[in-house]
């Protein structure tokens, strides 16, 4: 199983995951020129890709969509609530509704080689979701764009050897920035975006031998910092009571405009 995010943020979100022979897309926010670029530097292209999974409809995951999939015909997954809200938008109701599939929360579906599993998530869209994969025995979950999470996301999550995580926002940073009141209030309720903080407290629980790398995702330009980021997971972790050790383990940061390195498990 390999992943590569090619964007994170909110100009655009777009990540690989596959194998030999199944190529997925989670989300397309990005123009299709970007994605192509990014696919290409892995030694793919977008003709390659199996099928795109949509997390939800905000502008920032579906924001090249349309054109990314009339263009090479890529079989669309999201649930009924997303795809509902995508097709009320003018600019994707040219998309042939053929390509649409719907999927469920907490219902597991395959693509390929792939066994998928969507979660459901707490963020004020539609019917969100975030995933895990299966393939050979090994997995690797994606999840961004939540508010808060509880036990249930935890189990989810419990035992990937692979994770993009958000960490979107330092809570001070947030407070004390320029948004505006109701943005502030938006990205800090429990249908918002995760903290540095929740993020590292979330990544504790899941600790475990075989988890080989964490990249945290969906960093906020104005209100966050890969540093702070950075130091602020690794405190929360530290002052936890897991027994691992944050030295252990590999974390990466997703850019807004620079792919990561291809992680493979």
């Amino acid at each position: 199983m390999r992943l590569c995010n090619l964007a994170s943020g909110s100009s655009g979100n777009c990540t690989y995951i596959g194998d030999d022979h199944t190529h997925l897309c989670v989300d397309a926010g990005i123009s299709g020129k970007r994605m192509e670029n990014g696919l290409n530097e892995i030694g793919l292209s977008t003709a390659d890709m199996t099928g795109i999974l949509i997390t939800h409809e905000h502008s920032d995951h579906i924001g090249g969509l349309g054109v990314i999939s009339r263009r090479y015909g890529i079989p669309i997954y999201a649930t009924g609530g997303t795809i509902a809200e995508i097709l009320r938008l003018p600019r994707f109701q040219d998309i042939p509704k053929e390509l649409f599939h719907e999927i469920h929360a907490e219902e597991d579906f395959r693509l390929g080689d792939f066994s998928i599993h969507p979660i459901r998530i707490s963020h004020d869209a539609a019917d969100p979701v975030a995933f895990r994969f299966e393939n050979g025995g090994h997995s690797m979950a994606i999840m961004t764009d939540l508010g808060t999470y509880d036990d249930a996301v935890v189990a989810s999550l419990t035992g990937v050897e692979a994770l993009m995580l958000e960490a979107n926002h330092d809570v001070r940073m947030l407070q004390a920035g320029p948004y505006p009141y109701y943005l502030k209030k938006r990205i800090l309720s429990d249908e918002g975006h995760l903290s540095n903080e929740s993020c590292g407290k979330l990544l504790a629980r899941l600790l475990h031998d075989k988890l080989k790398a964490v990249i945290l995702g969906h960093l906020s330009k104005e209100n966050n910092m890969e540093e702070l980021a950075y130091e602020t997971v690794r405190s929360e972790i530290a002052m936890s009571d897991s027994p691992f050790r944050f030295s252990e383990l590999p974390i990466r940061m997703a850019k807004r405009t620079e792919r990561t390195e291809l992680l493979t498990v």
